[in-house]
């Protein structure tokens, strides 16, 4: 799997999400920036409905998420099952996504840490 290094976000718009078994999981809607720290902070997915009309929308934390280069898509290692369960969100009811105890209880529910609490990364 070729991940590159450095993609525009519209060319991940629209890619499919698929289980590490290749099990689609939904398609990209947007890409999350927090402009604070210049990272990415999630990946909002939508699942289900047909032409956009029914479709309910998830914000997943970018962590969880790797880039199949090769294949065009994104890699999302969560059951579906627990991404239908999450705090999804209605496309006409954006959730405020620099809302901290938003953030907060999004991550929790996946049992990861909130990206902001991690150190940036040296740049190499």
């Amino acid at each position: 799997m070729t991940t590159p290094a450095v993609l525009s976000a519209s060319t991940l718009e629209g890619d499919k999400v698929v289980t590490p078994d290749g099990d689609d999981v939904g398609k990209v809607k947007e890409i999350m920036l927090d402009v604070v720290t210049g990272g990415i902070a999630y990946a909002v997915i939508a699942r289900g409905g047909a032409l956009g009309i029914g479709e309910k929308l998830f914000a997943v934390p970018w962590r969880l998420i790797a880039v199949d280069g090769d294949n065009e898509q994104l890699v999302l290692d969560v059951d579906p099952e627990v991404l239908d369960n999450s705090p999804g969100f209605d496309p006409d009811n954006w959730p405020q996504f620099s809302d901290r105890s938003w953030g907060e209880e999004i991550h929790r529910y996946y049992d990861i840490s909130p990206y902001w609490e991690d150190p940036v990364p040296p740049l190499t």
